[in-house]
């Protein structure tokens, strides 16, 4: 293991994140709050502390797969560490441990919250809040690529942190990683500013605005009110959110395809094709239940509702606008069922992704035919009109068993910790591995996690960082042998 070269790296991590506290400093003094100190004190420290690893070990830069792996599961969870303590500092949250379960759930773009009231935080905190999306909602690591050397093995860290669906689909932007990272970016950063744009066009206020933005195109969740969307009741702002968190779930290499003027991607690109007919599909449905049960007397009303809240669940954002819980019981199954899906892989979503489906339920069928219609037939999984070999189809598989693993192991573990019901226990491992933030029973949307002990609070953000890294990142570390020459 090449330690010089992973701290240079991490020396870059501390130095991003302490500037890019620049922008909460700045709402600080726009509105002159007392969050001021903290957020300038960590600011300073952070940048102390990254300046003499990048500069001290500035000349190692070799770094293999191993190392990249390390980077991304040890990278996410310091710059939580880091990034938790301005509310230390401050007070708003005392407690390092609920400081630290606050970030790693803004930087994994999962939105689980333990503020009973969020709107007590000051500008700055709240802003430096939300932002942890904005960074975390591309990936962290792929910005710190942008800053690394050309030739540290920029791509085995985006590897490392990417989702095994990017290595199924093959996709990329360009020939060399770091102008695919500033592609991204640049793409990612437009749809916050569109979409900050057209709030602000139906009234909302500009830090409403962006914090909301920055919470829907990564998929994340975070508000800066206690109600959530639900505070704004506007019409107009759920279907603006509505689309931007549709346009979240999206693979990025489409936005890419679609800027150079191609669309042949809406007719040959098979995930994307079901990532429609699913959403369609359970808006509908859900709509018509809620509508029919008398939950709301117009049937745009249903569909407003039931859409924002099909999507938000969907693309693991987490956004509410009503308490789901009170829908019928047929209702609250289907939004249970989209919980396990996920949208696109290579989008800034968690969760299963349908690709993975996908790859799944034709394995199925095409075994099926094999062993009882045509056994003397060479049969193939086929994605986007090529066939896809049979390792990537055993790795979808795998992905597969191994997040119900978790899922079961991890409610049993739960419900064993902290006396919860089986609702709760489920929910609150799915709502973290599949980084979604609220979920059923007492972590529901008008509820939160404060009151999950200190010891379930560290498991459960555990819980957020597999999700984020897609498993097998993390859970590579376990393996004795990754640690062996």
């Amino acid at each position: 293991m090449n330690y010089a070269a992973i701290a240079n790296v991490f020396g870059v991590l501390l130095i991003v994140t302490g500037c890019s506290l620049v922008l909460p400093i700045g709402c600080s003094i726009i509105y002159q709050e007392n969050d001021l100190y903290a957020l300038i004190v960590t600011a300073i420290l952070l940048i102390i502390a990254g300046l003499p690893l990048k500069y001290r070990y500035r000349h190692n830069t070799e770094l293999d797969l191993k190392e990249g792996i390390f980077i991304a599961t040890a990278g996410w969870t310091l710059i939580s560490a880091a990034s938790a303590l301005p509310f230390v500092f401050h007070g708003s949250i005392p407690s390092f441990t609920d400081a630290f379960f606050e970030m790693m759930s803004g930087y994994t773009t999962t939105g689980a919250t333990i503020l009973t009231d969020i709107e007590s935080l000051p500008h700055g905190l709240l802003f430096w809040r939300s932002q942890t999306h904005l960074l975390g909602g591309m990936g962290f690591l792929t910005l710190t690529v942008i800053f690394l050397p050309h030739g540290m093995g920029g791509l085995r860290i985006f590897r490392a942190e990417s989702s095994p669906g990017q290595v199924i689909t093959k996709e990329k932007f360009v020939a060399r990683n770091r102008d695919a990272m500033v592609w991204l970016w640049g793409i990612y950063l437009g749809l916050n500013i569109t979409q900050t744009m057209l709030l602000c066009a139906g009234g909302m206020e500009l830090f409403d605005a962006l914090t909301t933005a920055f919470g829907t195109v990564s998929t994340s969740g975070y508000s800066v009110k206690n109600a959530s969307i639900a505070y704004y009741d506007s019409a107009y702002f759920d279907w603006i959110i509505t689309l931007y968190m549709f346009l979240g779930g999206m693979t990025f290499v489409l936005f890419f395809q679609a800027l150079k003027g191609d669309f042949s991607w809406i007719r040959t690109n098979t995930e994307f094709q079901w990532y429609v007919i699913l959403t369609v599909s359970f808006c509908l449905m859900v709509t018509t239940i809620i509508w029919l049960q008398g939950d709301y007397e117009s049937f745009f009303d249903a569909l407003r509702f039931a859409s924002f809240q099909v999507v938000s669940l969907l693309t693991t954002t987490g956004f509410t606008t009503a308490d789901y819980e009170l829908w019928h019981k047929a209702a609250i199954m289907l939004l249970f069922m989209v919980c396990f899906i996920g949208a696109c892989a290579g989008s800034t979503t968690s969760g299963i992704k349908i690709v993975h489906y996908v790859l799944i339920a034709r394995y199925l069928a095409t075994a099926i035919k094999k062993i009882y219609i045509q056994p003397m037939t060479l049969l193939s999984v086929r994605l986007n009109g090529k066939t896809v070999d049979r390792i990537i189809v055993d790795l979808a598989i795998c992905y597969f068993i191994v997040n119900m693993l978790l899922i079961f192991v991890g409610s049993c573990f739960i419900s064993l910790t902290e006396d919860l019901d089986v609702t709760t226990s489920i929910s609150a491992i799915i709502a973290t591995l599949m980084n979604i933030g609220p979920g059923f029973g007492e972590i529901g949307p008008s509820e939160n996690y404060a009151f999950f002990s200190p010891f379930s609070k560290w498991y459960l953000s555990w819980n957020m960082l597999v999700g984020r890294l897609e498993m097998f990142s993390a859970l590579v570390l376990l393996f004795p042998a990754y640690w062996k020459k």
